[in-house]
């Protein structure tokens, strides 16, 4: 048996790094998973390797900042499945730009893609997942969402902190419904997000001396955490933060 079986998930931001972990291993535990990006070349590929191993996806187009596009992906993920029990809001984007060096086209699109892209998949889940007799919403927020950072950029900590706090809202707002929402907050996870942050070897070996633990996360240490937080084994957690950083925000 998996922790998954018979329910159905929809993961935005699932053609590649933490997305496509998440995705992977929902459909190894029994999920049946919808997964959308704007990669779409890489997602159907995503779609093709969890099928090919005896798993449930399907792929389409999903832009997190566009409200049509997510009407469709749970209309989808209704459709196709006939319910929806977990959503996963995994896409996110950041900006590296000082305070002083952000522009308002750039504030826009991080807003856009992380908070706003968060709220129209939570809006637009909570109906459905009301019609399935409740579920699980996962946030992916970061450790930038919990404490200042001098790395990164004020605008991405913002966003992040709003998922947090939407997180607990939507929590408390929705429990009555059995819709259960949870936040996740990375630490540093090596993904191609990071590899470009941390190019040059003293900034990574300056970040990974504030890790207790010694070394990054992978996508999977992530994407185990996502699983306990949609499975029914966290079915009295809600408005919750499950913080993956190996100690870095525990100094």
């Amino acid at each position: 048996m998996g922790r998954l079986d018979g329910k159905v998930a929809l993961i935005s931001g699932g053609a590649r790094g933490q997305g496509a972990a998440e995705a992977k291993l929902f459909a190894r535990e029994g999920a049946q998973v919808v997964l959308g990006d704007v990669l779409d070349e890489e997602g159907r590929q995503v779609e093709t390797e969890i099928r090919t191993a005896g798993g449930d996806a399907t792929y389409l187009h999903l832009d997190v900042t566009s409200e049509d596009d997510w009407r469709a992906a749970v209309a989808l993920a209704e459709h196709t499945y006939g319910r929806l029990n977990i959503l996963v809001n995994n896409a996110g984007i950041v900006i590296r730009k000082s305070i002083e060096e952000t522009t308002e086209d750039d504030l826009d699109r991080i807003v856009a893609v992380n908070l706003k892209g968060v709220f129209w998949g939570t809006k637009h889940a909570i109906p459905a997942m009301r019609r399935a007799g409740g579920g699980s919403i996962i946030n992916i927020s970061s450790t930038a969402g919990l404490v200042g950072s001098p790395y990164g950029s004020a605008s991405y900590t913002a966003t992040k902190g709003g998922v947090r706090l939407l997180t607990k809202s939507t929590a408390l707002q929705h429990a009555t419904d059995h819709i259960r929402c949870n936040s996740v907050h990375p630490g540093p996870v090596e993904t191609a997000m990071l590899q470009e942050a941390l190019a040059d070897p003293t900034t990574r070996e300056d970040r990974l001396r504030r890790v207790p633990l010694g070394r990054v996360g992978t996508v999977d240490d992530i994407a185990y955490g996502v699983l306990y937080l949609a499975s029914d084994e966290s079915s009295f957690v809600t408005g919750s933060e499950l913080v993956i950083d190996g100690g870095a925000t525990a100094q």
